[in-house]
């Protein structure tokens, strides 16, 4: 049974790389000369995907450390969700030997107008391009 799933898999490798080699020969009639009218059209519908793109939160980071001296295992943490312009974002949650807290601060412009840990500054600046 595994000598057939074997043959097929190599059976199947080799019908791709048939195909690859044929799709990537040079055909006449292709190249800038021969791109469709609409063209304009996708560069333009993809530079509007871009400009709403701008607002995702997609810059992230997480920090993972002991908040207590006492505490092992790295079960405190930061997480920083970002968008482009630095705005979003940190979460922090620490935990303790008897209960845990979460907290969460508003980022604009890579700044917070509240007292940041160091671990939530260290988020941010990895969740920075």
């Amino acid at each position: 049974m595994d000598l057939l799933a074997l043959i097929v898999a190599v059976l199947a490798l080799v019908v791709a790389l048939v195909t690859l080699r044929r799709g990537s020969r040079p055909r006449r009639g292709t190249g800038v000369d021969a791109l469709p009218e609409d063209v304009q059209g996708l560069r333009q519908e993809v530079a509007a995907l871009q400009s709403e793109a701008v607002d995702a939160l997609r810059h992230l980071a997480v920090v993972r450390y002991d908040a207590f001296g006492d505490m092992g295992g790295h079960l405190s943490w930061s997480v920083a969700l970002l968008d482009t312009s630095g705005s979003g974002v940190v979460l922090t949650s620490i935990h303790g030997r008897s209960d845990a807290r979460t907290y969460a601060k508003s980022i604009t412009g890579w700044t917070c107008e509240q007292q940041l840990s160091p671990e939530e500054l260290e988020a941010i600046e990895h969740a920075r391009p």
